[in-house]
């Protein structure tokens, strides 16, 4: 509320009868003559710090535990910083011990190599497939919409047999080329139907004009339909990162090879026999957000606007 709008009120109560003073005061403090009044937004803020705490809490305590010793890891004790705090379980992770070298940074670099080269292929196939059906019609572009919709309703799990089987005719087992196969055939379909709607919010003047000025389909499509749809391919983008970035159970069946593990398999190598290492396993999932975070933040300027993609139709 305005400073105006506050001495105004004053002014108001000054002048009414001292019995009608508590409740102006009161109509006082509920007016807003424009936005939310304070008490409002004072609940709005205490409903987000509370969303904010019940997110970051979690996070919080596996960075404690990956900063307990060893002989304090089942330890009650509810401080973010725990007592004897060391970074053993990093300096472990990322520099490795006599005699047994990290792993770490080839876990990275797989998966790295894996989801970007994934949600490139992912993102252009997806690009052309959705620009064909927004703009062109051929027999069984309905049913192949559908069918692509009805893809999204079967489990990950459903998917794992038949995966194996044609990744292994192909002879892809333990390559990079199988696994990026594998994660694009679950990740193109959704990213299709989203660019679809999106492109469907494109005006066809544009891509009319284009065309008379002698531009070909392709022409339109990178140089009016990209610039205009950067937002959704954003989307799309990281949609098809963060599918293959965390997957666990395609990877464990497709990759055997100690060298061609990501991390989600990387971290499944400290659950030994008869005991599981929480402290280099919470380090480690400390670690491997660090890229996420850092493609979250520099994608941030699309997400918002990437959020209600295709959301009105031309």
């Amino acid at each position: 509320m305005k400073r105006e709008e506050f001495s105004l009120s004053a002014v108001e109560v000054a002048a009414a009868p001292a019995q009608a003073w508590p409740r102006l005061r009161v109509r006082a403090l509920f007016r807003r003559p424009r936005g939310d009044s304070p008490i409002k937004r004072l609940f709005i803020h205490m409903a987000l710090w509370m969303a904010c705490l019940i997110a970051v809490y979690p996070v919080l305590r596996v960075v404690t535990i990956s900063l307990r010793p060893a002989n304090k890891l089942l330890t009650t004790s509810l401080a973010i910083i725990p007592e004897d705090a060391t970074l053993a379980n990093y300096i472990e992770l990322l520099v490795g011990r006599p005699g047994r070298p990290t792993e770490f940074y080839l876990w990275i670099w797989n998966s790295l190599l894996i989801t970007v080269t994934t949600a490139t292929v992912g993102l252009l196939l997806s690009a052309t497939a959705a620009y064909a059906f927004s703009r062109f019609r051929f027999p069984g572009r309905d049913a192949g919409l559908i069918f692509l919709l009805s893809t999204q309703m079967f489990p990950a799990a459903m998917l794992l047999l038949p995966l194996f089987i044609m990744i292994a005719r192909l002879n892809l087992i333990n390559s990079y080329l199988g696994i990026v196969i594998a994660y694009s055939v679950t990740a193109v379909p959704f990213s299709i139907w989203m660019l679809k709607g999106y492109y469907d919010t494109i005006p066809r003047d544009l891509e009319e004009a284009a065309l008379i000025d002698g531009a070909s389909r392709l022409g339109v499509l990178w140089h009016i339909i990209r610039p205009l749809s950067t937002p959704a391919l954003a989307i799309a983008f990281l949609f098809n990162f963060m599918s293959s970035w965390n997957e666990y159970i395609v990877a464990r069946i497709i990759l055997n090879k100690r060298e061609m593990y990501t991390w989600p398999l990387g971290l499944w190598t400290f659950t030994e026999q008869y005991t599981v290492l929480w402290g280099k396993f919470a380090a480690a999932s400390i670690l491997v957000a660090v890229p996420v975070t850092l493609l979250f933040l520099y994608s941030s300027r699309w997400l918002l606007s990437g959020l209600t993609l295709g959301g009105v139709k031309e």
